[in-house]
C-alpha cells in the first residue's frame, strides 16, 4: 500500500458529534514528490520513493540536481499514476481511513530500570539501602553468568516504532493537516510515515 511522508505538530482533541472527545495528533503532510519508482524487471518488484522538502544545488561541474532532505519507499501492486514527478497529498488520507504509523520514538539517553522497565524499585523510606537499584542479577554456578536479554539500565528511545491501525480523524485539505487518533512516536517535528491499511471507500 502507498503512504505518505509528514511532520509531527503536536497532539490536541477532537469532539466528534456524538460529544465524545477525541486525542488526536496533527501531522502535516506537506507535498511528497514522486522521485523515482522500481520495477519488477528492473528490481524485481513495484515501488515509489517519495521525498519531501527538496532543495536545488549544484554539483562542481555545475549541473543543477534536487536533494529531499527524507525519502521513503512503499511497494506498491501497480504504477499507475506515481510517474516520477507527481505530488501526493493530504487528499491521500481521508477520514475514517486505517493507517499504519512508523517513526523515530524520542530519544531520553541513559536510563535506570524504573524508568527504562517500570521496576517497583525498593522502599523509598529512610534507612533503606535499597531505593532505585534492579537489585540481585546473578546466577549460581550453573550457568554461572547473566544470559543475554536481562533488562538493565541502558540506553532509551530513540528506536523505531510502528502503531498499527490508527484512524484518520480530521483531514484538512486547506492547512494540508491530518489528525490520528491516539499519540505517535517521536517529538514534534519529527518526520513520520504514513502507510494506508483501508480507505472508507474500500470496506
Amino acid at each position: 500500500m502507498i503512504g505518505v511522508i509528514a511532520r509531527k505538530v503536536g497532539m490536541s482533541r477532537v469532539f466528534r458529534e456524538t460529544g465524545e472527545a477525541v486525542a488526536v495528533t496533527y501531522l502535516e503532510v506537506l507535498p511528497n514528490t514522486v522521485v523515482r519508482t522500481k520495477t519488477k524487471e528492473k528490481d524485481g518488484y513495484d515501488a515509489v520513493v517519495l521525498g519531501i522538502e527538496p532543495k536545488n544545488w549544484k554539483t562542481g561541474n555545475g549541473k543543477a540536481l534536487t536533494r529531499y532532505k527524507v525519502q521513503k519507499e512503499w511497494q506498491v501492486e501497480s504504477l499507475d499514476g506515481f510517474a516520477p514527478g507527481t505530488q501526493l497529498t493530504v487528499e491521500l488520507l481521508p477520514v475514517d481511513a486505517m493507517v499504519s504509523v512508523t517513526a523515530i520514538s524520542k530519544g531520553k539517553g541513559f536510563q535506570g530500570v524504573m524508568k527504562r522497565f517500570h521496576f517497583g524499585g525498593g522502599p523509598a523510606s529512610h534507612g533503606s539501602h535499597f531505593k532505585r537499584e534492579p537489585g540481585s542479577i546473578g546466577m549460581r554456578t550453573d550457568p554461572g553468568r547473566i544470559f543475554r536479554g536481562r533488562a538493565m539500565a541502558g540506553h532509551m528511545g530513540l528506536e523505531q516504532v510502528t502503531v498499527k491501525r490508527r484512524a484518520v480523524v480530521v483531514s484538512d485539505r486547506t492547512k494540508n493537516l491530518v489528525g490520528i487518533s491516539g499519540p505517535v512516536p517521536g517529538p514534534n517535528g519529527a518526520a513520520v510515515f504514513l502507510t494506508l491499511e483501508s480507505a472508507p471507500d474500500a470496506k
